[in-house]
């Protein structure tokens, strides 16, 4: 039977699927009394890059009792090899199958991943509908924005969770141990338990209806149970926060520590789901966020951070924080990333801050071209107000700007969406005259009329006309300096029909399952032929959930209550056809949206939130500055070499994968690191030459500079606790200063082959007898050389039938790779190399005599 190994080393990105990441929690069955798995229904560098999952991860796995593992879509190379093998979709942590957990929860973030939860279901070989599940199987239930309508994927789940998940997700838990550990065997009791919880859907208790217009409507079964409340956490300070959280191998979308801090908008942009379902706005306190951004740094190494918030620009301490953080965190050159902000909330003073160590992104989002528009959409932002944002940020060296627009708002003509391009030459004057830099992102998509908004009565713009529009802007802003993207309209009309549609939509994604549909999301693997052939096949129109809604007509989400009431939405809806604003009622008065009740729920500013709040901000801005005299001077830099092994899953790290895995740990390990000047500052490291993923290697080396006391085998050791399993380095020592990765060196490897495969004793001696040996190479650009193998072939020797040593020169040109030798010299077939295992056993300096060292080594 194939295992794991067998199929990493054919797999895109192997370290996906291996687990072991730092701050990662791997509990043996002991004291666990539930296992959840925390799905995730998209590859690992999106998902490790939601914050949610990080949150709940931390929650869990704080109780002794609850084990709490992670599962991610698998890209399709895997999905493919996972179904050809016979083998069960797995968590990273133990490697457990699916069905050995007791709760599977999914987090829904976005409509095109639907397709996804099938897949992870299909290959973890869990039916697909609730109510072909008995109690043999996992519970599996759901999280996420997308659970405000959660008609289009009812049918899949016991369970949904409306809201902020940390307020409901140990209740279930204990719900579940109680119901488990004391005799029940009935489903239905648990789900009427989970029921009584605020937040908590449970769709079987809800029976589906359609009226004479084709719209649907609910009955519940459950007396009592006909809306379900969202759940709000009232106070963020005094709720769990992922002090620790898991530091991601690969690439994640967004590769820094999160801080979040707010949650929560009330601007009230009438086109913004989060901007109504998740308020009122809630920040945490500056001193709270000051302890938990030292805690988190400290246990990751990061060296960025991301103040997360719906618009974190309105955080209402953000000044003091940002001189809080570089107080505290400057010197270790570490960046701030605003990810969300309104032009004209950011002073000169803040931007100032953000770019003193290093420049991160920077966006703006208008949303709309003209004054007029943003009005109808409450956006009330001038374009002297994002010129003179972009002006300050051109000024101050950001090379970059992003500016996000919509086409097919309500009210919006064909004017308008040309106006977009107008706008952004205006503001194209902004860029500076001289130097480099100075470019501006353009994105636009489609406006998607989702639920519990303002607009969720309107039209969604067609696909046609949008084409038209986008291409009208595209087409204007063919300029120097300006890069324009776009989200395919194919998508947006997707996303719109599961967005705004009910449980017929299930059928529907069963369909394109099963006619291939995978990560719709992705424009290169969206399949628009087989999603039109999949409502064809169940019968469903989707053009009808995209259509204007009567105001007296029922929604499908009607039952879902996120504490904004209905009449207010609608009085939105007829101010933005009158272009009125509404002011946000942060620090103003009341607007009466119905979500604060100003018992247990009411907006939370973090300057009103602790008494003596100017004390305390002066005891964190100005920490007793007499002992800054008292601080010892820097340690001189020194320059340090670190060997360090690569084995067993170490060898499904790349090259980039494991500068980053060192450098956090150097931090984590408290190592003083010397940094390079300039804008972007980096530490001081060199690494040797780049290993392909899948080698193993018992001698690698880094070289860095350090300003640190500790000996260098102080430095081996505490490094060593900071590195996962498959690193570890084995000597450390001070060289001079200028030292770095050598000449040339002849590398030795020993590659063994698995599976039955053979190293032919003929060809070995074809290739050793041989004059010259003529090869082609293709170089990592792509290019194809001819070589003669012989000149870079030192060594070569069989062991025995599945086991070679060879050694390599390197030479200036073409790297040839041990594999490449092999597969000319042995013509292997295609998988047999893949699935080697191959190690760099030594290097030696290449000046030896390779004639010699023949003679010798081939006796």
């Amino acid at each position: 039977m194939k295992t794991l190994n067998h199929i990493l080393p054919l797999v895109e990105k192997p370290s996906r699927y291996i687990g072991g990441e730092i701050n990662s929690k791997r509990k043996s069955d002991g004291e666990v009394r539930l296992r959840m798995a925390l799905a995730f229904p998209d590859t690992y560098e999106i998902g490790m890059s939601h914050f949610g999952i990080q949150i709940l991860y931390y929650m869990l796995n704080a109780r002794t009792d609850i084990a709490a593992e992670r599962v991610f879509a698998p890209g399709v190379d895997m999905a493919r090899h996972l179904t050809a093998s016979d083998m069960r979709l797995f968590s990273l942590e133990t490697r457990r199958p699916l069905t050995s957990f007791d709760i599977i929860g999914f987090s829904l973030l976005y409509e095109l991943n639907y397709t996804n939860i099938l897949m992870m279901l299909d290959l973890a070989g869990i039916p697909f509908y609730a109510q072909d599940r008995n109690e043999t199987f996992p519970f599996v239930i759901a999280g996420g924005p997308c659970t405000v309508n959660p008609e289009p994927t009812a049918s899949f789940f016991d369970a949904m969770v409306i809201g902020d998940g940390e307020s409901v997700i140990i209740e279930m838990a204990e719900n579940w141990m109680q119901w488990k550990y004391e005799g029940g065997r009935d489903k239905t009791e648990l789900l009427k338990a989970w029921a009584g919880i605020r937040g908590v859907y449970v769709p079987a208790f809800f029976s589906p209806f359609w009226d004479a217009a084709g719209r649907q409507k609910l009955t519940s079964l459950l007396p009592g149970y006909e809306r379900v409340q969202r759940a709000a956490v009232a106070d963020l300070d005094v709720q769990p926060f992922p002090e620790a959280p898991v530091v991601p191998f690969g690439r994640p979308v967004h590769d820094r520590f999160r801080l979040e801090i707010a949650r929560g908008c009330t601007r009230g942009c009438r086109f913004c789901q989060a901007g109504f379902i998740y308020r009122p706005v809630r920040e945490r306190s500056l001193s709270g966020l000051a302890g938990l951004a030292e805690k988190g740094l400290c246990q990751t190494g990061y060296e960025e951070m991301s103040l997360l918030s719906l618009s974190t620009g309105d955080y209402s301490c953000l000044l003091d924080l940002l001189k809080e953080l570089m107080n505290r965190h400057g010197s270790r050159r570490f960046a701030i990333s605003i990810p969300s902000f309104r032009a004209g909330t950011l002073s000169s003073e803040m931007m100032e801050i953000i770019r003193s160590v290093r420049k991160t992104g920077f966006t703006i989002a208008p949303e709309a071209g003209t004054e007029h528009l943003r009005s109808v959409i409450n956006k009330n932002l001038t374009e002297a107000e994002i010129a003179a944002t972009m002006k300050s940020a051109f000024d101050l060296g950001w090379q970059l700007i992003k500016l996000y627009f919509m086409i097919g708002l309500p009210t919006e003509t064909a004017r308008d969406a040309e106006e977009i391009a107008y706008l952004v030459h205006r503001l194209r004057r902004n860029r500076p005259r001289r130097g480099r830099g100075g470019n501006i992102n353009v994105s636009v998509a489609t406006f998607i009329p989702k639920s519990h908004v303002p607009f969720q009565w309107s039209a969604q713009l067609d696909t046609e006309t949008a084409k038209d529009r986008i291409e009208t802007v595209r087409s204007r802003l063919s300029v120097k300096g300006v890069d324009f993207k776009w989200q395919k309209p194919e998508l947006s009309f997707l996303e719109g029909v599961f967005a705004r549609g009910d449980r017929r939509l299930a059928k529907v994604l069963e369909a394109a399952w099963k006619r291939g549909c995978r990560f719709d999301g992705w424009s290169d693997s969206f399949d628009g032929k087989a999603w039109s052939a999949a409502f064809s096949d169940v019968g469903v129109d989707p053009e009808f959930f995209l259509e204007s809604v009567p105001f007296e007509a029922p929604l499908p989400w009607d039952h879902i209550d996120t504490g904004v009431g209905r009449d207010f939405l609608r009085n939105e809806y007829e101010r933005a056809l009158s272009g009125d604003p509404t002011p946000d009622c942060r620090n103003g008065e009341c607007q009466g949206c119905g979500v604060c009740d100003f018992k247990t729920l009411e907006p939370e500013i973090a300057g009103n939130k602790e008494e003596n709040a100017d004390e305390c901000l002066s005891e964190l801005l100005y920490p007793d500055l007499g002992m800054e005299d008292s601080k010892p001077p820097p340690a001189r830099a020194r320059r340090i070499k670190i060997t360090y092994t690569k084995l067993g899953p170490g060898r499904y790290f790349g090259h980039l994968e494991l500068a980053n895995i060192f450098i956090r740990a150097l931090l984590r390990a408290g190592i003083g690191l010397v940094y390079s000047r300039g804008y972007h500052p980096k530490p001081r490291i060199a690494f040797t030459d780049a290993l392909p993923v899948g080698i193993e290697s018992m001698c690698e080396h880094i070289f860095l500079t350090v300003s640190d006391e500790s000996g260098p085998m102080e430095i081996k050791d505490a490094v060593n606790l900071q590195l996962p399993e498959g690193l570890e380095c084995t000597f450390c020592v001070q060289v001079p200063d200028k030292a770095g990765p050598g000449s040339r060196q002849q590398v030795t490897y020993r590659i063994v082959l698995e599976d039955g495969t053979l190293f032919d004793e003929d060809a070995c001696q074809r290739f050793l007898q041989a004059e010259s040996f003529d090869a082609t190479v293709r170089s990592g650009r792509g290019v194809e050389k001819r070589i003669d193998l012989k000149s870079f072939v030192v060594r070569l020797c069989r062991v025995n039938p599945n086991t070679l040593s060879i050694s390599l020169a390197e030479q200036t040109g073409p790297v040839i790779r041990p594999g490449q030798a092999v597969s000319h010299i042995f013509q292997l077939p295609g998988d047999a190399l893949l699935r080697a295992r191959i190690l760099k056993i030594k290097e030696e300096p290449a000046d030896t005599d390779q004639s010699e060292i023949q003679r010798g080594f081939y006796g």
